[in-house]
Formats: structure tokens, C-alpha cells, sequence
């Protein structure tokens, strides 16, 4: 065991830059989803909305869900997590401003979008998002950090949807490309946005479930990574 631990010790480094290049990811994307409502112009949104207070529930679900999409990964960074009270102070941050509050405005954002797809594609993982924090939360009261980890990295590959839901959209584009016809990139491009949506949590979690039940990964967990 001591000799497995020392050989996942050795591979820290790699693992670290892995997560902070996927921070850097998260930061690009997040500031590039969030670019366009800066100004607090319901006219420059990229959805269409339906009135002033459902432009604001957006804009806070949005700005929140940044907020978890950057200090996501720093969670998951060794040096970081040795030091506890930092560790605990980025993880409240991360789900008391971020996921929460980003949770429960996509809710009703999600169910007043007047698409089937959208409701059930963003209310479910918005619903899932919040238990699997409190999930998290639950079993760090208990001392329980494999379980905790395990939690935080589901609940990480669902904030991680607004990233892998903008890369699938572009690949079903091009799928698409040979058979679209006449038909625009940019109506072809709207009406694949919900399917992103829906499809991307379920990728980020089936690469999460894969990398939690992967052989020793326990044992990196109980070393420190």
C-alpha cells in the first residue's frame, strides 16, 4: 500500500497541472459566456427572454454559475487542499455564492424557457447540482473525505456543463453539416443548443463515474491528491 501511495505521490505534479489547466478552461469559457451581459442589456443576451425579471434571474444564475466554474477546480489542487482552512473557506465560497444560488435560478430560468428540452435538460442537473453539494457537505461533517471528494467531483462535472455543453454544440454542427440542406448554421446552431444542454451533464458525469471507480482511486484520494 505504502509503496502505491509513494508512486501517486510522484505523479502529484502532473495531476496539478491537469487541474490548473482546467481552470484555465473554465475561466476562458466562463469569461465568454458572461461577456455579453456585462452591460445589463436584455437586447445583447444570447437567449431569448421574456421579460425584464426573467433577464435578471438569468444574469444571476449566469454571473453565480462563474463563480463555481473558477473555484471549481482549486479544490481539487494538492497544495490547496493541505491547507484546510483555505481548502474550507474556497469550498463555502464555491457552494454558499456559486452553485446555490446558480442552482436555483436556473430552475425557474429553465422551466419558463418554453422549451421541453431546456426544462427537463437544465432543472435536472440544477436539481442534482444541489444534492450532490449537500451530499458533499454531508459527508465532510462526517470525516467521511473519500465520499467527499467523490461528491465534489460529480458536483464539479455538473457546474462543468457550461463548458462541455458549448463543445458539443460545434461537433453536432458538423455532424450535421453533410445533411443540413439550405438550412443556416445559425438556426441549425439555436436549435442544438438545448440538446448540448441536456447531453453535456450526462457526459461529465459518465467521465467522472469512470474516473472515481477507476483502480486505486481510493487510495489516491486517502493520499492527499
Amino acid at each position: 500500500m505504502k509503496a502505491v501511495v509513494s508512486r501517486h505521490r510522484q505523479g502529484r505534479p502532473a495531476r496539478a497541472r491537469r487541474i490548473w489547466l482546467m481552470l484555465v478552461v473554465a475561466a476562458g469559457f466562463g469569461a465568454v459566456l458572461v461577456t455579453p451581459y456585462l452591460g445589463l442589456d436584455s437586447g445583447s443576451s444570447r437567449i431569448d427572454v421574456t421579460g425584464e425579471w426573467y433577464y435578471y434571474l438569468l444574469v444571476a444564475h449566469i454571473f453565480t454559475a462563474l463563480v463555481a466554474l473558477v473555484l471549481g477546480p482549486l479544490q481539487f489542487v494538492p497544495a490547496i487542499r493541505a491547507r484546510r482552512r483555505v481548502h474550507r473557506t474556497i469550498g463555502r465560497c464555491y457552494l454558499l455564492a456559486g452553485v446555490l444560488p446558480s442552482a436555483l435560478a436556473a430552475v425557474p430560468v429553465a422551466l419558463l424557457s418554453g422549451r421541453v428540452v431546456t426544462q427537463v435538460g437544465l432543472t435536472v442537473p440544477a436539481v442534482l447540482w444541489l444534492v450532490t453539494g449537500w451530499l458533499a457537505v454531508r459527508a465532510a461533517r462526517r470525516r467521511d473525505f473519500v465520499r467527499h471528494r467523490h461528491w465534489m467531483m460529480r458536483n464539479y462535472a455538473l457546474t462543468f456543463l457550461a463548458v462541455t455543453s458549448r463543445i458539443l454544440v460545434p461537433l453536432f454542427l458538423l455532424a450535421q453539416l453533410p445533411f443540413s440542406g439550405t438550412a443556416s448554421i445559425a438556426d441549425s446552431a439555436e436549435s442544438m443548443i438545448p440538446i448540448g444542454q441536456a447531453l453535456g451533464w450526462v457526459v461529465n458525469l459518465v467521465v467522472v463515474e469512470i474516473l472515481i471507480r477507476r483502480p486505486n482511486a481510493t487510495a489516491r484520494v486517502q493520499a492527499g491528491e
